[in-house]
């Protein structure tokens, strides 16, 4: 499945084991399980081990033991409980990225954990999670707003204005005007079906397809 941003997904990864090389305040250095030292990258090094947080309580990965009861020169388990994130944005690479280890990735998801809202007057935020970086992910869909359309997709409103579909949080109406589309929505151009947009749109609001999707990102509808 092709990924996209506003995408609510379940993400886990099952537990393997990895040597606990140091111990700091904040992070726990483990010798990480799924990569390996790419020797062809150029300007970018890597030793092997992946900082893991002993305090964000939205870290991704867990240890078990805790990772506060990790000590160096021990070893523990490493993986993904089964979590709730949401989507900020996709990266497909032309070419697989260089990052210092192998398997060099393809697709990168840019993900906040379900209950955190995006801040849009943050530089950078979020959590990198390569889906084909050798790590081995189980990507589970439980909401993508406006499923019935694809990226890309022009539709017309109950206002008679025209919009283009960028994804659920970049609609740009051909007028200028910003906002988002009146429902119901007919399809002028795109791949989606034209039936299901109708159907899809016949009763409710761009605000209740929003209450949906932050229903099942965990945020306060």
């Amino acid at each position: 499945m092709f990924w996209r941003a506003g995408d609510v997904l379940r993400v886990s990864c099952p537990f393997d084991t990895a040597e606990v090389t140091a111990v700091s305040r904040d992070h726990v250095s483990l010798r990480w399980p799924w990569w390996e030292i790419d020797p062809d990258a150029v300007g970018v090094a890597w030793n092997g081990d992946v900082a893991v947080s002993r305090t964000d309580p939205d870290e991704l990965y867990t240890t078990d033991p805790p990772a506060g009861d990790l000590r160096p020169g021990g070893t523990c388990r490493v993986g993904v409980r089964p979590r709730i994130v949401h989507v900020l944005e996709v990266r497909r690479c032309g070419e697989p990225e260089e990052t210092g280890w192998l398997p060099r990735p393809t697709e990168i998801l840019t993900v906040l954990p379900g209950g955190v809202a995006p801040d849009p007057d943050a530089e950078i935020e979020g959590l990198d999670v390569e889906v084909d970086g050798g790590v081995p992910f189980t990507f589970e869909p439980v909401f993508r707003p406006y499923a019935f359309l694809e990226v890309g997709d022009d539709v017309a409103d109950a206002a008679g204005r025209a919009w283009h579909f960028g994804g659920p949080f970049a609609w740009a109406a051909f007028d200028g005007a910003a906002g988002a589309p009146r429902w119901p929505l007919l399809l002028l151009a795109g791949a989606a079906d034209a039936a299901t947009v109708a159907a899809s749109t016949a009763g409710g609001s761009h605000e209740d397809e929003m209450d949906r999707w932050r229903r099942a990102a965990g945020l306060s509808a």
